[in-house]
């Protein structure tokens, strides 16, 4: 009987770090800055890879500027491959490997764009200043 509870416990215990750490939606404080944003023809391209979440997960921006998200896939077949940007109705299933552009809007400074997989579990963030 022993066995069985200290099993359970650990069980238990595993689950819960395994809970505490896909919580974490703060970026490391000492995290490198990620230069993820081009400029091509007048508009802005924000580049973002999904497997296994998206990364990096947090953006920066120019506001009041037409911007393009682009999305790669390489092999991707988890929850991240369906994205949801619930602030502009977007929902798609993303290629398994692939890049899919995703027309925005210019959005004003001070917005912050989020997009999720199907499930919620893996988050993005596009901050316009």
């Amino acid at each position: 009987m022993k066995p069985t509870i200290i099993a359970i416990i650990i069980s238990g215990a595993l689950v819960l770090s395994a809970f505490i750490l896909t919580q974490n939606k703060t970026a490391p404080a000492n995290s490198p800055p990620v230069d993820n944003v081009a400029s091509e023809a007048g508009k802005q391209i924000v580049s973002i890879s999904a497997k296994g979440g998206y990364f990096p997960r947090f953006s920066k921006a120019k506001a009041d500027t037409p911007t393009t998200l682009r999305v790669e896939t390489t092999g991707t077949f988890d929850c991240s491959s369906a994205l949801t940007i619930p602030s502009l109705n977007y929902q798609k299933n993303l290629p398994p490997s692939g890049v899919m552009d995703i027309e925005l809007q210019p959005q004003k400074a001070g917005t912050t764009l989020k997009g999720l997989c199907s499930m919620g579990m893996y988050e993005f963030e596009i901050a316009f200043q």
